[in-house]
């Protein structure tokens, strides 16, 4: 390799240690909301505190946990298809887990809409939206690393030695995923 020359391996591989690094950056933060969460609850003498509010019910949001857990899936098959250079599956796939995040997304204005309670609703209303809140952004920000996939993919960029952006994309999906069925079981089951 001559002066300037970047070795395509070791960016690749720095690349996805930022992700990894980013989406510790991102666990620590979810940790200190949950744990505050914990915190309050735990001090509080009834949960939820409010004398006759009831938490939300659990179909939409258990609707909401299917179509993010189902969208893992066919972002494994994004990964999977980039890898072995299938562009039309590339498409398809990811299309797909970009359709079912922007439903997840829609459900859940919809039940921001309806719940009965605002962020004005005491210690529970606050924390309810600031968690659920703060997860939905991380998914508009997952659907804006998939539409820069798509767009990529349509150009003709992605392919079996050049899919990084996939897999990143995919590690940052996975944690939203994750993050959401631990928060669906903090906020809604437990």
């Amino acid at each position: 390799m001559g002066f300037g020359e970047e070795d395509p391996d070791a960016a690749r591989s720095n690349m996805l240690l930022a992700v990894k690094l980013g989406i510790l950056s991102e666990t620590m933060l979810f940790g200190a909301l949950f744990a505050a969460y914990f915190v309050i609850r735990s001090e509080s003498p009834g949960w939820p505190p409010v004398a006759g509010f009831e938490r939300p019910a659990l179909l939409l949001p258990g609707l909401d946990m299917v179509l993010l857990v189902a969208s893992s899936g066919t972002m494994l098959w994004t990964v999977r298809s980039a890898r072995s250079g299938d562009r039309s599956g590339i498409r398809r796939w990811i299309g797909l887990t970009l359709l079912l995040g922007v439903i997840f997304i829609i459900i859940q204005g919809f039940e921001f809409a309806t719940n009965g309670f605002g962020l004005d609703a005491g210690t529970f209303g606050s924390t309810f939206y600031v968690l659920t809140g703060f997860h939905g952004a991380h998914v508009l920000a997952g659907l804006g690393l998939m539409a820069i996939v798509v767009r990529r993919a349509n150009r003709g960029l992605v392919s079996a030695e050049h899919h990084t952006i996939v897999e990143a994309t995919s590690y940052y999906w996975y944690f939203v995923a994750a993050a959401g069925v631990f928060l669906f079981a903090t906020l809604y089951v437990l």
